[in-house]
């Protein structure tokens, strides 16, 4: 038995037998002479032109399937496939060198050498995108050797076990025969553990000595593996103690799950009736099912960059109306609030060209674009007033530091309702309001909130600004909890001027969803909380185990604390709980 270690990438138990599937057989390239150049430049067009029918083929299958999000994944990569920058670069390489390479070499290098950028920008999300690159050169270069790219079948259920999978082989494994993924690449942002969140398949990424640990079993019968996508553990060939672990654990969640829904039938308020209103923080439209099973009151934060991210060309005035308005037909009579494009110089977009900076966090992002490039959120703002038209509809600006950016955010919002008057298309009301994540913004609120209907703290940016923490380096992981007193300050300061403005409050970051900060959030007086789904029914039953003048209580003591640990401790004790 091996049990290992690796990073849950969809929630899930799954037990059975494995199934490993090695990467796609790259063919081979030959070199060619002067005179061929031409010819195989022409084959290369051809075979590009196949690869994106193909890959469009396959997002109109999985649109059919009730996934259009997930289709995106696959019109991407078919836009990858025409990009006229791997496609020139492939060109470039074709009889390059004394012993020129044929088509298959040249896409096939030039792919590589696009997917060793997207690794190189110290990004996550970029770098699980170079597996789309390759998957597209590997697919074109396919096709140029006469072959297709294979769909891979599953004889009877099974685990797949693999290095990495590219997102076609993901999408097209038979879904009533996949137990679960096993990947000892890969990582949670990557596309295929995205299709497997979104077909509810177990999945564990990142799993070490994984395809060592099951190459000793015959490859005809396989070895049984356990996966828990929660936790992150992987167990080769169980022995029976391990096996009646899992078994314990797939119930687990079954009655977990059931208990959440019932859960969710019930008011989110104290033991003294101090109602708080449960919000969810989506992604993209298909996660609105979720927040609705577990009875979210509507949308707190719509996070836009799927629209804009992984493409080649902008999206249109049209395709961003129908996301929003599938969002807010859904959640009707309830609100959703959009949130403008945030993006900077550490997500480039490569029909968005934003300079590189040493610092992109501090640097131009976000609202701070619209200096510059005005017309992106203007089109943004003009389908969500479009979109309003189907239900209650909130717009937010990120990266807000003074009343000058909400002064824009009012500019740019009254130009794209003046442009659709003019162009007589209906439009609904919409409630404009700022995101609280940069310190300033809070301390200038009172020069600027009286313009605004609500604000909203983003506390995972507001304790990086906060306490001068990156949120990504690991070895600043103690500074890294939003009960730090410097933080309930400043949230206590926006409470205070959100109730001298008349101006609505929420909290749509991580700490709306720990059940522990949650408390101090209602404590300090905020009413309004959005989080990831997963997280309203942990919320719920914290906020229904407590009474408000306690939390009043603790809250006021917290702001005196010297550490987080010492808030934490504060409010776990009121749940019985030790801080975590």
């Amino acid at each position: 038995m091996h049990v290992l270690r690796g990073v849950g990438a969809a929630p899930g138990v799954a037990r059975g037998p494995a199934v490993r599937i090695d990467p796609p057989i790259r063919p081979a390239a030959r070199s060619i002479v002067a005179e061929e150049v031409a010819r195989e430049r022409e084959r290369l067009a051809q075979a590009t032109e196949v690869a994106a029918a193909e890959l469009e083929a396959i997002a109109a299958s999985v649109r059919a399937q009730g996934h259009p999000d997930e289709a995106a994944i696959f019109e991407a990569q078919a836009a990858i496939a025409r990009d006229q920058a791997l496609a020139q670069a492939a060109e470039a390489r074709i009889g390059e060198g004394a012993e020129g390479s044929d088509a298959i070499g040249a896409v096939l290098a030039a792919a590589d050498s696009f997917a060793d950028q997207l690794r190189g920008l110290g990004d996550e999300i970029l770098a699980a995108r170079a597996a789309d690159v390759i998957d597209v050169g590997t697919r074109i270069a396919t096709i140029l050797a006469g072959g297709r790219m294979g769909v891979r079948t599953l004889d009877r259920p099974s685990i797949v076990v693999a290095d990495d999978l590219p997102p076609s082989m993901t999408a097209s494994l038979p879904r009533d025969r996949l137990l679960g993924l096993a990947l000892e690449g890969s990582s949670p942002t990557a596309h295929a553990a995205i299709l497997a969140r979104a077909y509810a398949i177990p999945a564990v990424v990142g799993v070490r000595g994984l395809l060592d640990a099951t190459a000793a079993f015959d490859a005809s019968h396989g070895a049984e593996v356990a996966l828990d996508g929660a936790t992150g553990e992987v167990v080769v060939a169980p022995d029976e103690a391990a096996g009646r672990r899992f078994e314990r654990r797939a119930d687990e969640a079954r009655r977990a799950r059931a208990r959440d829904v019932e859960d969710a039938r019930l008011p989110a308020e104290t033991q003294d009736a101090t109602a708080v209103t449960l919000l969810a923080n989506i992604g993209t439209p298909d996660e609105a099912a979720v927040a609705l099973e577990l009875e979210a009151r509507g949308v707190g934060l719509f996070r836009t960059e799927f629209l804009f991210l992984e493409r080649s060309s902008p999206p249109s005035e049209a395709e961003q109306v129908d996301a929003y308005r599938r969002v807010v037909e859904a959640f009707r009579p309830h609100p959703v609030t959009i949130r403008l494009l945030d993006v900077g110089g550490d997500k480039p977009i490569p029909y968005l060209p934003i300079p590189a900076e040493a610092n992109p966090f501090l640097g131009v992002r976000a609202l701070r674009l619209a200096a510059t490039k005005p017309d992106v959120f203007v089109r943004q703002l003009r389908a969500a007033y479009r979109a309003a038209t189907a239900g209650p509809v909130k717009v937010m600006a990120p990266m807000v530091a003074d009343a000058g950016d909400a002064t824009l955010l009012l500019d740019l919002a009254a130009r794209a309702r003046t442009e659709l008057h003019a162009e007589g298309l209906a439009s609904g009301d919409v409630a404009l309001g700022v995101m609280l994540e940069i310190p300033s913004a809070i301390l200038v609120a009172d020069s600027y909130f009286g313009s605004l209907a609500f604000a909203s703290l983003g506390t995972n940016d507001l304790l990086q600004y906060t306490l001068a923490v990156d949120r990504g380096n690991p070895a600043l992981e103690s500074y890294r909890d939003s009960l730090h007193p410097a933080v309930l300050r400043l949230i206590a300061e926006a409470v205070a001027a959100a109730r001298r403005s008349g101006v609505e409050l929420s909290v749509c970051g991580e700490m709306a969803g720990d059940p522990v900060a949650a408390l101090a959030l209602v404590g300090l007086g905020v009413r309004s909380l959005s989080m990831a789904a997963s997280s309203l029914p942990g919320v719920r039953r914290a906020i229904r185990a407590v009474n408000l003048a306690t939390l009043e209580d603790a809250a006021a003591a917290s702001l005196d604390d010297p550490s987080a640990e010492r808030v934490r401790a504060r409010f776990s004790s009121l749940l019985g709980t030790s801080p975590v």
